[in-house]
């Protein structure tokens, strides 16, 4: 099959997987005579284990990884585990500090009026510098730093 249903019948885009093969991240396709790319069912079948991976929010090096330890079946469970839990543990960092964000915005929003004063604790709080409120303070807006 072309490039075209291949993506088709994968969920990866064409575009995408010109750059899967160019990061070497897929080998690549076999070529026509004419160089027009053509990929069997065991490339989409990649293809399709890439786009679950990705869909979870795995990296391209952690998909390496993976498609590693899919192509080896002598691996260890434990091996796949371990950089499952490691994705685990980014995704709750990154879960974590949306949540302080948001609650750092929803505090700004709450203080503002809203109306056609020019008086705004949300431009203010993106105002305060550093140097304004130290390491680990709240400004008076609610905003921390947090370096």
């Amino acid at each position: 099959m072309n490039i075209g249903e291949a993506s088709k019948a994968s969920g990866v885009s064409t575009k995408m997987i010109r750059y899967y093969e160019q990061i070497k991240l897929i080998t690549p396709a076999h070529r026509t005579e004419s160089s027009y790319r053509t990929y069997g069912d065991n490339d989409v079948h990649t293809l399709q284990f890439i786009r679950r991976a990705r869909d979870l929010g795995f990296s391209v090096e952690q998909m390496k990884a993976l498609l590693a330890l899919w192509r080896d079946r002598s691996r260890a469970s434990s091996d796949v585990k371990a950089i499952a839990l490691e994705h685990i543990a980014e995704l709750e960092r990154k879960a974590a500090a949306i949540a302080a964000m948001t609650k750092t915005l929803k505090h700004l929003v709450s203080h503002c009026h809203g109306d056609d004063r020019p008086d705004c604790p949300i431009i203010e709080g993106f105002a305060d510098t550093l140097e304004d409120i130290g390491p680990g303070v709240p400004s008076k807006f609610g905003l921390a730093n947090v370096v």
